[in-house]
């Protein structure tokens, strides 16, 4: 094996461990989505054993996993949840963003905004709460219409990508951004928003921790291979030196 190749691997196996680490620091935040990497199917098709595997041969091929996660109940009026497969929007001066963390506040002006002050988006645009009304008094249709104390104020502008959901990528604060222009959401169908739960993140912390054992005992393999290979490059010299 070139050393290129082994290098290669050792990189690879270090972010790994890296993505697994900010997986499980997010595993209690609310609509977090997992990162993942190739390299866990690679060991499948090798039955999940370091002891099978060929260091230097390692896909890092990074993606978000969208699945959903657990609901939490919280009592919470302004969490919102969405039961199926979909986005609020947030909107941002540089356009907008996607996220499932529906845990949203009130702004000065009455506009329901999230965890960063950026107004959520509604469909006739951003949603108003009328100083006479509690939160208490805000409700929510399976279909995202909100209501305060009865009268309509607004409904979730609620987005999905479909087979385009692939191609967001994060923009921080638990939000997502589509890396391709060209590419256009369109209104999620089969929701059901759920008022006074969080979604909670997708991470599987049994499964992140088998994942990192794995990853450890894969450095060590490679970092193995590579001392041999150093001390064979010695002996070969010592060898050729006489």
């Amino acid at each position: 094996m070139e050393p290129t190749q082994l290098t290669t691997s050792i990189d690879a196996l270090t972010r790994e461990l890296e993505i697994i680490t900010h997986n499980l620091a997010n595993s209690s935040t609310a609509g977090f989505k997992r990162r993942c990497n190739a390299f866990t199917k690679a060991l499948d098709t090798q039955q999940g054993s370091p002891d099978t595997y060929t260091p230097g041969q390692i896909d890092l091929e990074t993606s978000l996993d969208f699945s959903q996660g657990g609901f939490t109940r919280t009592g919470n009026p302004l969490d919102f949840a969405i039961m199926g497969k979909g986005f609020f929007v947030v909107e941002t001066p540089v356009g907008p963003l996607y996220t499932r963390n529906g845990s949203f506040q009130i702004n000065n002006n009455g506009q329901l905004v999230d965890s960063t002050g950026r107004t959520v988006s509604g469909e006739a645009g951003p949603i108003t709460v009328p100083t006479s009304v509690g939160i208490s008094q805000l409700g929510v249709a399976a279909d995202g219409t909100i209501t305060a104390n009865g009268v309509n104020i607004g409904k979730f502008q609620i987005m999905d990508f479909e087979e385009n959901e692939n191609k967001l990528i994060p923009a921080g604060t638990n939000c997502f951004v589509m890396s391709d222009t060209e590419v256009r959401p369109t209104p999620a169908e089969n929701i059901a928003v759920k008022q006074g739960f969080q979604e909670a993140s997708n991470v599987q912390l049994v499964d992140e921790l088998v994942d990192m054992i794995m990853v450890s005992r894969l450095y060590e393999a490679n970092m193995k291979y590579l001392s041999a290979q150093k001390e064979n490059s010695s002996s070969i010299m010592n060898v050729a030196m006489g």
